[in-house]
C-alpha cells in the first residue's frame, strides 16, 4: 500500500463540496472531523465528527460539508491485491463509513505520516510505510474492540441480521454468498462480516456450514428425501462436496448417519 498524497487537518468553508461520481480513481482514506453528508455507491450517509471511511479506486463518491465547515485527514493510497486481502484480514470496512469516537490517536499518527511524506529526509518513503502499517493495526483495534461502534451498527440492522441468520438455518439454499448476504444487510462486504460476528460470536463462513450441516440432519432423521435432494436443499451445488463436508463434520456420511439414528 503505497502513499500517493496525505494530508491532515484541512478545514474547508461550509459550501466545501468533492465530487468523484465517476469514481475515486485510488483508494481514499478520510478521518472526518465534522458533520458531513456523503453519497457511496448511490447510498446516502449523515455522517458524525469523529468517523472514517476507506473508499476503493472504483467506488463512486460525492461528500459534502453539513455545518459551518468541513474538516478532514485524508491519505489517497495506491493498494494492490495482497494490501486489499490485509485490509479484509484486518476487518478494516470498505465503502462505508464508520464512526469511532475518539479518534486523536489516529490523526496523529497521519499527522506524522503527512511530516514524513512531504519531508526531504532520507529514507522517508520507509518511514511513512511502517506508521501506516502502524496506522492500520490501531485502526482495527479500534474498530474490533469498540463495543459501542457494534451496539450501534447492530441497532440499525438487527432485524436484517436475525431474519438472515434464521434462514441460514431453516432455509439454508436461499441464502446468497457473502456478497449478496451483505447487499441484503445494507453493509460493505467487511463490514458485514464483521458485524455478524461480533454478534453471533462466529463468522458468517462457519455459520452457514453448520447451518447446512444442521438442516441436513432434521431432514435426514424426519423425512425420506434422497441424499442428493437432501443435499439441494441445504444449499449445495455439488453433491460430493456435501458428502464430504457432512463427514468431516459428523464424522460419518449422510447416509451412514441416517442408517444409526
Amino acid at each position: 500500500m503505497k502513499v500517493g498524497s496525505i494530508g491532515y487537518n484541512h478545514i474547508h468553508e461550509c459550501n466545501f463540496s468533492m465530487n468523484m461520481s465517476e469514481g475515486v480513481g485510488c483508494w481514499l482514506l478520510l478521518l472526518i472531523k465534522t458533520q458531513a453528508q456523503f453519497t457511496i455507491n448511490s447510498r446516502e450517509y449523515d455522517v458524525r465528527p469523529n468517523s472514517f471511511v476507506l473508499l476503493s479506486s472504483d467506488c463512486r463518491c460525492v461528500y459534502r460539508a453539513s455545518g459551518d465547515s468541513y474538516a478532514d485527514d485524508w491519505l489517497f493510497a495506491e493498494v494492490g491485491d495482497t494490501d486489499e486481502e490485509l485490509l479484509r484480514g484486518l476487518e478494516i470496512p470498505i465503502n462505508e463509513p464508520v464512526y469511532l469516537g475518539n479518534m486523536d490517536e489516529l490523526s496523529q499518527l497521519m499527522h506524522i505520516m503527512t511530516y514524513e511524506h512531504y519531508s526531504v529526509s532520507e529514507l522517508r518513503e520507509q518511514i511513512v510505510q511502517k506508521y501506516l502499517e502502524i496506522f492500520l493495526l490501531k485502526l482495527s483495534r479500534k474498530i474490533i474492540s469498540d463495543v459501542g461502534l457494534t451496539t450501534e451498527l447492530y441497532s440499525r440492522h438487527n432485524d436484517g441480521l436475525n431474519r438472515l441468520r434464521a434462514r441460514i438455518y431453516n432455509m439454508p439454499d436461499t441464502v446468497p454468498d457473502i456478497d449478496g448476504m451483505a447487499q441484503e444487510i445494507g453493509l460493505s462486504r467487511s463490514g458485514f462480516q464483521h458485524l455478524y460476528k461480533k454478534c453471533f460470536g462466529v463468522c458468517v463462513t462457519k455459520d452457514v456450514i453448520r447451518g447446512r450441516i444442521e438442516r441436513a440432519k432434521q431432514l435426514l432423521s424426519s423425512t425420506t428425501l434422497t441424499i442428493g435432494e437432501i443435499s439441494e436443499r441445504c444449499g449445495y451445488s455439488n453433491y460430493y462436496h456435501f458428502i464430504r463436508q457432512f463427514k468431516q463434520i459428523c464424522g460419518k456420511t449422510p447416509g451412514e448417519y441416517r442408517k444409526n439414528i
